[in-house]
């Protein structure tokens, strides 16, 4: 590994869960909570639907307007390709990582994913006025390179932020990998394309797109 992929690697894992940089001060920060809860099943999604579901850990950040992580209708980064195709948080991480030395992100938000689907985790994070937008993905697992996810989730709202948002979560493709089906081989994309929500097979049922889950975001306390 070169030194330069080394001290990335380092300065990612201080600042998990680490104010760095961010210009946020305590008073200005709230908690919140998000629960992601999948239904993604057998009897939801019939079509093909592949042993073990799961989904992987869930990866992002707290973020300001002058960065995306992810983004329909553009490039998944190498942090992006990989967690939608492999379940890992690197380098993700690291990118976040980067944005917070950069003070266009806040704060890395990690936690487990989901073993079984159907299944629920929660956990909690902070945001500041200064970084309210949310960015949140996990793969769905096996899958090619698909994920569900937010970008870009602004929480404050009219000045003040919200006390609870629902969002409906479908499938994406990252576009890195032409699988079209969960256990498909890897198949390359060559070269890769934009990251598209996946209209078609297998999610649509009855001529209706299924949702996998949701992620509800809920203010835990003013600190």
């Amino acid at each position: 590994m070169k030194i330069r992929q080394i001290i990335i690697l380092i300065i990612g894992l201080f600042l998990l869960g680490t104010v760095f940089l961010s210009g946020c001060i305590d008073p200005n920060m709230i908690t919140y909570e998000v629960t992601f809860y999948a239904t993604w099943s057998e009897v939801t999604h019939p079509d093909d639907f592949p042993p073990n579901p799961h989904f992987s850990g869930l990866i992002g950040a707290t973020h300001n307007e002058r960065i995306f992580f992810w983004k329909e209708g553009e490039l998944a980064s190498k942090g992006i390709k990989n967690m939608a195709e492999t379940g890992s948080k690197y380098p993700l991480i690291n990118e976040i990582g980067m944005c917070i030395l950069d003070q266009t992100a806040f704060r890395i938000i990690s936690g487990d994913g989901i073993s079984t689907s159907p299944g629920s985790i929660s956990l909690q994070f902070k945001l500041c006025e200064k970084y309210p937008l949310v960015t949140l993905v996990s793969m769905i697992a096996p899958s090619p390179d698909w994920f569900v996810g937010v970008d870009s989730l602004n929480l404050f709202e009219n000045g003040t932020f919200v006390d609870e948002k629902i969002v409906t979560l479908y499938a994406y493709d990252a576009g890195t990998d032409s699988g079209y089906t969960y256990t498909s081989p890897d198949i390359p994309t060559d070269p890769p394309v934009s990251i598209f929500k996946i209209e078609g097979y297998p999610f649509l049922y009855n001529e209706e797109l299924v949702p996998l889950g949701t992620f509800t975001f809920t203010k835990i306390t003013d600190s």
